[in-house]
């Protein structure tokens, strides 16, 4: 199946009240522990690439061949999108695109509104006359990931309506109160602000920062309108246990696939066990 953009499979979600995972993708082993737990759990899946991890594989370019290769010899029938995570630029995003990304976020939040609003609407008159979806944020997630370091600043619900009404994105990321990376002490995520601009955009919502939320939490949030839940710190987590088990009872092992194979399945049974919480299984 070739890739597709977002816009159908969060649309879908967003009705039938469910979230589609993004699973961020950090080399060959991750996409295809991945697309192995979609596949499995006949589940829609976002490929999440941050621009480190695309400078890590090798650039734009290399990482869609490698998807693409990987659909035609894992013969994966569900939805697969891949996505350009917290793109800093609109020339970062048209790279992306012109490499074969099928969606892009474009990351504003750290400029003004009107800044925002304008690097946005370029990006998705660019992506939308490829075929492509444009994910906005707005507030600031806190914490760090790759590139992107942040303190927690939530969404205004009047900036949330205007760069929906001004840009024509297809998914919204508003900011408010998760973070990337690991959680200290327990999340406090606005449930009343989420629901207000739930209501006020009547757009798929994002939750970034998915990885050591309560499970009750991500129900509501997916109740509340949240359709794409980002995690990436929990797979990382996962695969480094094993990686570090594997070697301290081989301290001699030397072939990479001695504990890479291990942490790839770690990978995969962290991401199955997201697609269960999440409500995506047979949603492909």
């Amino acid at each position: 199946m070739p890739l597709v953009s977002m816009k159908d499979m969060l649309n879908k979600a967003l009705e039938e009240k469910y979230a589609v995972g993004q699973f961020n993708i950090n080399n060959l082993e991750w996409t295809q522990a991945i697309l192995g737990a979609a596949e499995e759990e006949k589940s829609p899946v976002i490929l999440g690439v941050s621009e480190g991890a695309a400078r890590h594989m090798g650039g734009f370019n290399t990482v869609v061949k490698m998807v693409e290769g990987l659909l035609i010899d894992m013969n994966i029938s569900v939805p697969v999108a891949i996505h350009l995570d917290h793109g800093s630029s609109f020339d970062k995003c048209k790279a992306a695109l012109d490499a074969g990304f099928t969606s892009v976020m474009i990351d504003g939040s750290h400029h003004p509104i009107e800044e925002n609003i304008e690097m946005t609407k370029k990006v998705v008159e660019y992506a939308h006359s490829k075929g492509a979806s444009v994910e906005a944020e707005v507030g600031t997630v806190g914490g760090q990931e790759d590139d992107v370091i942040g303190g927690i600043q939530y969404a205004d619900l009047n900036e949330c309506v205007r760069i929906v009404k001004e840009t024509g994105i297809d998914t919204l990321a508003p900011a408010l109160g998760s973070v990337h990376g690991p959680y200290h002490g327990e999340p406090n995520l606005g449930f009343k602000e989420m629901e207000e601009i739930r209501d006020a955009v009547n757009l798929p919502l994002v939750l970034h920062g998915g990885t050591g939320i309560p499970l009750h939490d991500i129900q509501k949030s997916i109740s509340l309108g949240t359709s794409k839940i980002n995690v990436n710190t929990e797979n990382q987590i996962a695969f480094a246990k094993v990686v570090r088990e594997v070697l301290a009872a081989k301290p001699d092992a030397y072939d990479p696939r001695t504990f890479i194979v291990p942490g790839r399945d770690a990978i995969k049974a962290t991401v199955i066990s997201k697609i269960k919480e999440f409500g995506s299984s047979n949603k492909a």
